[in-house]
């Protein structure tokens, strides 16, 4: 059996539906589902607000998949 790498995450992409405190967001997936999703630190670091209706990145653990990193903000909508 060989480990998980960070190479061995999911990326989906997902439009923000509603927001937490502590940089926690609701984030609806192109598939249907809907995951708990946190900012990645790169986001954190140069203040990158996420709004609801933002279409963002998710990357998800094959671990865990009801929860998930932000990891990009695309130009959309909201932009």
């Amino acid at each position: 059996m060989t480990p998980v790498q960070k190479e061995d995450t999911l990326s989906l992409v997902g439009r923000v539906v509603e927001t937490f405190p502590s940089s926690t967001f609701k984030v609806e997936l192109e598939n249907g589902h809907t995951i708990l999703a946190s900012l990645a630190g790169r986001l954190r670091r140069f203040r990158i607000r996420i709004t609801p209706g933002d279409d963002v990145d998710v990357e998800l653990s094959p671990y865990d998949l009801t929860r998930g990193r932000i990891t990009y903000r695309r130009q959309g909508r909201n932009a």
